[in-house]
This record gives structure tokens, C-alpha cells and sequence, in this order.
């Protein structure tokens, strides 16, 4: 069964992108490449186990095996030497992807305590996306009886825009909730 998200995508969003935009080709319209989650351990310096606990629950989230990330160099003012886990990701491609964007959408986002939408000035010039989140229980997956601490975590949308503006329009045709200004 083919996620909805991409479904609404090839019916709906995409001509109305090539419409809008004038696209000449069907390969220059915006698409999403990758969806990259990422949360950020600077307190596994001290507690070892808490890396353990941020892994199970992107891996919870994200229905794939997250990959530890490991410092390059050391930091002495942050106690921090070359090669200890300083964060964990995952990028997402394919069906995970979209099912991921689709829960992300129309599950997870309304689940924010006073949700007005998400700022439209996170776009980073080349029409990649990114989104903060402040913690992880807005996800229905994740039990709130078995975290250990509220951990922040990081969406990066990778688009095939080449502007700020198609990669907003095509966010906004798939349902992103922007902020009415």
C-alpha cells in the first residue's frame, strides 16, 4: 500500500506545483528527497545511558536503527574528547519517509501545547526545511511511563527545490501548517 502522503503528492501537489511554477518538465518539479532526525546528547558526557535512551526513542519514532554520532574532535571547556556519542540520526527515504511526514502532519504537530504553526522562516536559502520539536511525547508511539527524560529533537526536510519559495509552496500543498502572519 502506497502512503497517502505521496499518493496526495503525485495527484494533487505536483500539478498544481508545475502549474503554478510554469515547470516546462516533470523532473524539475520540487519533490522530497530525505527526511533527517537528529537529537542532539550533550549530556552523555556524564551519563552514559542516557545515549541508550535517545536511541530507542528515535528508533521508536523513526522505525529504523538510529546511527550514534561521535564527536571529531575534543572540546576541553565542554569535557568532550574525540570519539565519545555525542547525538544520534536518522535519515529517511522512500515509503518511511512519507510515512513518517504523515504522521508528522496529522498526527504529532496538533499534539503540541499551544500550536500555532511552524515558522516559515526556517528555510535555509536552497529550500531545505527544518523544524525543532521540544520534545518527543508529542509522537503516539512513544509510551510517557517509560521515558527517562523530555528530549528535543531536530526534522530536516531535504527538498529538490531550488528556491525557499517552491520548497514552502510544495510544504504547504502536502499540509504543512505554517504560520498565518
Amino acid at each position: 500500500m502506497a502512503p497517502r502522503l505521496r499518493e496526495l503528492y503525485e495527484r494533487e501537489v505536483a500539478p498544481a506545483l508545475q502549474k503554478e511554477f510554469e515547470y516546462k518538465n516533470v523532473m524539475e518539479i520540487p519533490r522530497i528527497h530525505k527526511v533527517v532526525l537528529n537529537i542532539g546528547m550533550g549530556e552523555a558526557v556524564q551519563n552514559a545511558r542516557a545515549m541508550d535512551a535517545a536511541v530507542k526513542d528515535l528508533a521508536t519514532i523513526a522505525g529504523q536503527q538510529p546511527l550514534v554520532r561521535r564527536a571529531r574532535k575534543s572540546i576541553a571547556a565542554f569535557k568532550v574528547r574525540a570519539g565519545m556519542p555525542v547525538g544520534c540520526m536518522v535519515t529517511l527515504r522512500g515509503e518511511r519517509m512519507w510515512h513518517f511526514l504523515d504522521k508528522l502532519l496529522n498526527v504529532a504537530l496538533p499534539r503540541v501545547r499551544d500550536f500555532r504553526g511552524v515558522s516559515d522562516k526556517s528555510f535555509d536559502g536552497r529550500g531545505n526545511y527544518s523544524l525543532g520539536l521540544k520534545e518527543q511525547l508529542i509522537f503516539p508511539e512513544i509510551d510517557y511511563d517509560k521515558i527517562d527524560k523530555i528530549r528535543g529533537l531536530q526534522v530536516s526536510i531535504v527538498t529538490t527545490a531550488r528556491t525557499d519559495q517552491e520548497s514552502k509552496r510544495l510544504l504547504q500543498l502536502l499540509g504543512m501548517p505554517f504560520v498565518r502572519n
